[in-house]
């Protein structure tokens, strides 16, 4: 199965070098290239990628903004892509407000070749970017300096008070196995929660568990 990328970023030699690395590579193939968020948009209508390498910072419209768009309820094509972030991670405080759009992580403008290839990989097959812990810390610093308003608790009345103590231990950067040790259940019982949790939060992935947990108050950025 080939993996069909969407490459938006206002920079043409960023473009090109990501697409020929991309290209380059069996079961991966770019099928277009987006200068501005609002052509980003149109792209992914029209070509209905599986993902899209999306530049926070753009002309017309945003990442952010853009992702938004084409992960919200109107979007028209077939399928919904998977979003990746490419951030300077240094300037950028938007990372988190992107997550919050949807997306389902973030990669550094400067990673290496093999660290772009492997995060259209993961992002292709659904999961999140990021590892546990470190999605906890990256959260954990935005969130600290860019809180979002708690959401009602009301949001998570379906939950039972397993799910609820599941869902928080996920804002807490623990893996299946780590919760499973903590709550003294079997980490296949863990993985049973997880998914009904995702499916009564409609979450997409564990990223955005995580930050759903710190809207909701379940878990508080370190001081």
């Amino acid at each position: 199965m080939t993996i069909e990328v969407l490459i938006a970023d206002d920079q043409a030699m960023v473009r090109a070098g990501f697409a020929a690395l991309l290209d380059a590579h069996d079961g991966i193939r770019v099928t277009g290239q987006a200068a501005d968020g609002r052509e980003a948009v149109a792209l992914s209508a029209r070509l209905d990628p599986d993902v899209i390498l999306m530049d926070v910072r753009m002309p017309e419209l945003d990442g952010i903004e853009a992702t938004r768009r084409i992960l919200g309820p109107s979007y028209p094509a077939a399928k919904v892509p998977r979003i990746l972030m490419l951030t300077t991670f240094d300037i950028d405080d938007y990372v988190y407000d992107a997550l919050q759009a949807g997306a389902s992580g973030f990669l550094l403008k400067d990673a290496l070749p093999d660290e772009l290839v492997h995060a259209v990989r993961v992002i292709a097959a659904g999961d999140a970017l990021l590892a546990p812990r470190v999605t906890r810390r990256m959260i954990e610093h935005f969130a600290a300096r860019r809180p979002a308003a708690p959401q009602a608790r009301a949001d998570l009345g379906d939950l039972t008070e397993r799910e609820l103590e599941v869902l928080t231990l996920i804002g807490r950067g623990r893996s299946n196995s780590e919760i499973g040790g903590e709550l003294f259940i079997a980490e296949q019982t863990v993985k049973t929660h997880v998914g009904k949790i995702f499916a009564k939060l409609a979450l997409r992935d564990r990223v955005h568990a995580v930050i759903l947990a710190y809207d909701a108050g379940l878990v508080e950025p370190a001081a």
